[in-house]
């Protein structure tokens, strides 16, 4: 049955309806163009708010040949046909590419029989603005066509980690090859602490979370990693993220942080679950979205498939409405100092070389009590040094540096040392 249009493309539009005949005349030429290369029924429908989290990624996926497309025609001939862009990350280098773009052009996708442009209307107001377009035969093609996208944009994203940072201009992505993954075996923590976190998210990720479904459990999960600077938690995320078959998204709060971002990135990332979202120094989140983000983090929906990993090197600043609230962060772990135990074995691991005698490494190890992981990874590097143009490795002088500096930074006392880095 075909639907009863009151106002259809029709010269007459411009003598009722002067300022949407302007919209209509570009409608009407769009459905034209569209129906030369493939005859139906074609509609717009509105799917603007997905588009808008997508497009880059379709992008993407357009340009790296993954999603078959073809350019039907561009909208107007004033406005741009081509676009150049500077990806250099450094923006005084240049490294200039030639990129596709919706703008102003119809992208049929012929693999769903849709098209996608983002064109700009303009009316006797002298008043413009650029809208994000979808056509297709049903609304049931076009929602299939970006559930396609979704599966697309995941089986992607499992090779890739994405970077969202919250800018002035909304969210910002980035995707970035996974590097340098780090082994399970690689993390210095206690091994109970250890083995949870892992068995915790390996069954999320099991069998599509057949886990929570058979006992009944919302298919949701945070957890809180807290502790001071250098001690692993990043470490630790990123053997997470590694080992873990999910497509892995970071999130960068910012001064830029609100409401409007909070929504957008649990959007996207809801969209790739089951999936990880890591939210490091979620201390940093501005005061007045706060009420936002704990009521996100409350949402099932918003939260569902999501395994929501959070860090903080300040847990006193965490509001406590974080941590004590259910379905929020469900366990909150302490990522400490390494125990003398745990630092011998780092040490041991470190020292490939074999620099130090088994005596040695005892006596370091009980040296050694406060400092971090990256502490003991400076104090390795400088004693190879030492060793490497001395023959001796002096690691205690070594040592008893880090833990003077250890003790300047708790007393905030930088400024009676004898010297100290300019500023």
């Amino acid at each position: 049955m075909t639907e009863k249009i009151l106002f259809p493309h029709h010269p007459s539009l411009k003598d009722h309806l002067p300022v949407y005949a302007n919209i209509a005349e570009v409608s009407n030429r769009i459905f034209n163009c569209l129906n030369d290369r493939s005859v139906g029924p074609w509609k717009h429908i509105d799917v603007t708010e997905p588009l808008m989290q997508l497009h880059s990624h379709l992008l993407d996926m357009m340009k790296k040949g993954q999603l078959e497309y073809e350019t039907l025609a561009y909208i107007y001939e004033a406005r741009s046909q081509g676009k150049i862009t500077n990806t250099a990350e450094d923006l005084q280098s240049t490294n200039l590419t030639i990129e596709t773009t919706f703008e102003n052009r119809i992208l049929y996708f012929p693999g769903h029989d849709i098209a996608v442009t983002q064109l700009t209307f303009y009316t006797h107001a002298e008043t413009s603005w650029p809208e994000f377009q979808c056509y297709a035969k049903s609304v049931e093609a076009a929602h299939n066509f970006l559930q396609a996208i979704d599966e697309l944009l995941r089986q992607m994203l499992m090779d890739n980690i994405t970077f969202l940072v919250d800018t002035d201009d909304g969210v910002r992505r980035r995707n970035f090859s996974a590097h340098g993954i780090i082994e399970r075996s690689d993390v210095i923590l206690d091994e109970p602490v250890k083995k949870d976190i892992f068995r915790s998210i390996d069954e999320f990720f099991k069998d599509d979370g057949q886990f929570f479904r058979n006992y009944g459990i919302p298919y949701k999960r945070g957890i809180l990693l807290y502790g001071s600077p250098g001690n692993g938690k990043t470490t630790l995320v990123k053997s997470i993220t590694g080992s873990t078959e999910a497509p892995v998204v970071y999130w960068q709060i910012t001064e830029y942080t609100n409401s409007a971002t909070i929504q957008e990135v649990f959007s996207i990332v809801s969209r790739l679950a089951p999936a990880i979202l890591v939210i490091e120094d979620i201390d940093s989140m501005p005061e007045y979205t706060r009420s936002v983000f704990l009521n996100t983090l409350d949402g099932t929906q918003a939260r569902e498939g999501l395994f929501v990993i959070g860090t903080t090197n300040y847990p006193e600043k965490i509001d406590p409405a974080l941590i004590n609230r259910a379905g929020r962060f469900d366990r909150a772990y302490e990522i400490p100092s390494p125990s003398q135990k745990l630092r011998k074995a780092y040490l041991q691991k470190l020292d490939i070389k074999h620099i130090f005698t088994e005596a040695q490494l005892t006596d370091m190890a009980l040296r050694t009590k406060g400092l971090s992981i990256s502490q003991l990874n400076e104090l390795y590097m400088s004693s190879a040094l030492n060793w490497h143009y001395d023959g001796d490795s002096d690691y205690e002088k070594r040592i008893e540096e880090l833990q003077q500096q250890n003790k300047k930074a708790e007393r905030n006392n930088w400024q009676e040392a004898d010297s100290y880095i300019g500023f």
